[in-house]
């Protein structure tokens, strides 16, 4: 199974040329944070830990299947800086009138990833400008006292990751301002699962991830 390479992939379609992809089936997506930047918490001896921004990316993953009908969701997991997923994707067959519908470029794995990055990306942005509101940050990211904001140089560069536990730290608030609010890559890796043994082994691969972060292709502190 191919991996996914932000450069080889760059603005370029990951997708299999020709393919339905508003057929039933399921998919295995993984979603990369912006810049690989660790936003959504830390791990530790095999544990992930979410901090606040960790658990909208699983409350708005879980509420995906809430909100469309199609939708089945199986193994995932959400680490520092990307999320793995199963996605299955049903159609109903008791009226073609219903099955028309869902066959409609809203109801597409690609339509369904777009709308789950938006809503995360809605309510983080929520939270960071709302803390920026309550200890008087101006929109330049400057305090009131006019000093520079911490983690990020004159230049908007990240200079250190976070190591958020349970609480996103200051600094993490500070990469999604400098990424200017753009919490996911542009594009998503995904992968169509044909069997039974390609489940099972991407289930396993899913559900270990968190205890294989140390040598994780996406770990910037490796």
């Amino acid at each position: 199974m191919e991996q996914y390479n932000p450069y080889k992939h760059h603005r370029k379609s990951i997708r299999l040329v020709g393919y339905d992809y508003s057929q039933a089936g399921l998919y295995f997506v993984t979603l990369v944070c912006q810049d690989r930047a660790h936003l959504f918490g830390d791990i530790k001896d095999g544990i992930m830990y979410l901090n606040e921004f960790g658990q909208i990316a699983v409350d708005e993953w879980l509420h995906t299947q809430e909100v469309r009908d199609n939708v089945v969701l199986h193994e995932y997991v959400v680490m520092p800086n990307h999320i793995h997923g199963i996605i299955e994707i049903q159609y109903p067959k008791e009226s073609s009138n219903i099955v028309s519908a869902f066959k409609s470029p809203s109801q597409t794995i690609g339509a369904i990833v777009r709308g789950y990055k938006i809503a995360t990306i809605k309510r983080i942005k929520k939270i960071v400008k709302r803390t920026e509101e309550s200890k008087g940050v101006d929109s330049k990211g400057e305090d009131s006292k006019g000093e520079d904001s911490k983690g990020v140089d004159s230049k908007g560069e990240l200079q250190f990751a976070p190591t958020a536990t349970t609480v996103p730290t200051a600094t993490t608030r500070e990469i999604i301002k400098s990424l200017d609010y753009k919490i996911w890559q542009r594009n998503y890796y995904e992968h169509i699962i044909r069997d039974e043994k390609a489940y099972i082994n991407i289930s396993n691969y899913i559900i270990e991830n968190p205890k294989r972060w140390i040598n994780d292709e996406y770990n910037l502190l490796q």
